[in-house]
């Protein structure tokens, strides 16, 4: 199979005619060859994205009329699901139950929010009082489209997340170049066609293949016809773009990463603490920017949550990710699977013990508790994006709320307690984009999503979008008096 870039509305090979193979992490071989993108193809996508926003039908389209496009591709999303679903889960050793139960049907929720947003969101009307010769003024704001959107997605949830980013770009009348990651090439071309068929006008939505550093993801983010970034990614990767858009003056949205922390106090309802922890470490086998790595248990409930959690862990169905039931399947490629068995091999030398977990066939690694880590280990310290998580004991709120906050991430933490002022208290003093209290994951897209600190810069969702992806605009208009 071939999985070619779409650039200008058509299919096509790179300019030189090289490919790359894309890994099944469940079998370990190649299942496919990949265009292979470099600088003068992402030159040419972005010629096509230019030429597409400043000459094309698209930004000068109404909201419905946009709008209905994007639901007509929403449909199409729907109608081949299978498609889309097995494309992430053959990339990525996403399991099957998951990326056609939650990632294809929130990737039609996306395309639909952000039409249905940007058509029913309203500027501002700004009366202004009159002088004392009944002149006076009256100001408005509009939304035009920025421009040209370099989009840059990750692997993890790479359909999902391609849809957050295009959806609100394209929605507000700008034109994309989508770069997936490398190791998850196939649903993007896949939404691309659909895209086409929907009725998208040619160079609105182009996909470029390969990789980021001195390739076409670098001459993406150089190119001054730019005019938004988005990247979803590692930290070290944003900080890369932010400097390459720094030099073009170009506004970035970073979502970076997390090492999130789970604070379960000893007045939790365990039952529901303990499903929610699961989720929270151990969805898409821990390779999850949210995850809750870092898991804090007042010292009264300790021992009991540990059980429970450790017994529910070694519950999770375990492999092939295609098969319907698995809920653990292999890390997305060999490079990170590696990286991830190196925290655990690095323990004896660092600190802390595997309670349970720490196997696994293959690119595989069963969900994994660790307990006895010290504040300082690098498990507890650096995001390690796999089904492993630390277990610490805390005794007051205060403690508990320092260790949260004692990280350079800031993405989301969790709290679990059945008490209001608690949570509240708590929730406050958490130094997180997003405070989820006695649940994990749950989103309203109306809501502004990002990080502090190393977990990204600015936010997105909702009116967040609309703020990143147009370029806001006052229009003040003078109001010259009547006659007497």
């Amino acid at each position: 199979m071939f999985v070619p870039h779409v650039i200008d509305g058509a299919d096509t090979e790179s300019l030189d005619g090289a490919t790359f193979p894309t890994v099944d992490p469940a079998t370990r071989e190649a299942h496919a060859d990949v265009a292979l993108g470099s600088a003068a193809d992402a030159e040419r996508a972005v010629t096509a994205a230019r030429r597409a926003f400043d000459e094309g039908p698209w930004p000068r389209m109404g909201f419905t009329e946009r709008g209905a496009i994007l639901h007509r591709l929403a449909d199409l999303v729907g109608e081949h699901a299978e498609e889309l679903a097995l494309a992430d889960t053959t990339d990525m050793g996403k399991p099957i139950d998951d990326a056609r139960g939650k990632d294809v049907p929130r990737t039609a929720q996306n395309l639909r929010f952000f039409a249905d947003h940007a058509r029913l969101a309203h500027g501002d009307a700004l009366p202004m009082d009159p002088d004392a010769s009944g002149s006076g003024h009256h100001a408005y704001t509009r939304f035009p489209p920025a421009g040209v959107v370099a989009a840059i997605a990750p692997w993890n949830f790479p359909l999902m997340l391609e849809s957050w980013k295009i959806a609100p770009a394209l929605a507000w009348g700008n034109t994309v170049v989508l770069k997936p990651a490398e190791d998850t090439p196939t649903s993007a071309t896949i939404l691309a066609r659909l895209a086409l068929e929907a009725g998208m006008p040619p160079g609105v939505l182009n996909v470029l293949h390969g990789y980021g550093p001195d390739s076409a993801g670098a001459a993406l983010t150089a190119d001054p016809r730019v005019d938004r970034i988005t990247f979803t990614g590692e930290s070290g990767t944003g900080r890369v773009i932010s400097a390459a858009a720094a030099r073009n003056l170009v506004p970035v949205s970073l979502e970076l990463g997390g090492k999130g922390a789970n604070l379960v106090f000893d007045d939790a309802e365990l039952a529901g603490a303990v499903d929610w922890s699961i989720k929270a470490i151990f969805t898409n086998a821990g390779q999850v920017c949210l995850a809750g790595s870092r898991l804090y248990v007042q010292r009264g409930v300790y021992d009991e949550f540990v059980e429970r959690f450790a017994a529910a862990a070694e519950a999770l169905v375990v492999g092939d990710p295609k098969r319907s039931g698995t809920q653990i399947g292999p890390l997305a490629s060999e490079t990170h699977f590696r990286k991830v068995r190196s925290y655990l091999d690095g323990l004896e030398h660092h600190g802390g013990k595997i309670l349970t977990g720490g196997g696994g066939e293959g690119w595989t690694v069963t969900p994994t508790v660790l307990v006895d880590a010290p504040a300082d280990a690098p498990v507890q310290r650096e995001e390690i994006f796999g089904p492993v998580v630390s277990v610490t004991p805390f005794d007051t709120e205060a403690e508990a709320v320092r260790a949260a906050n004692d990280t350079p991430f800031g993405l989301n933490a969790m709290v679990f307690t059945e008490n209001l002022s608690r949570a509240h208290r708590v929730g406050a003093a958490l130094r997180a984009g997003t405070v989820w209290v006695n649940c994990f994951f749950v989103r309203d897209l109306r809501a502004p999503f990002g990080g502090m600190g190393d977990s990204g810069v600015g936010r997105e969702g909702g009116d967040f979008s609309r703020e990143f992806f147009t370029e806001p605009q006052a229009v003040v208009m003078a109001i010259r008096p009547g006659d007497a």
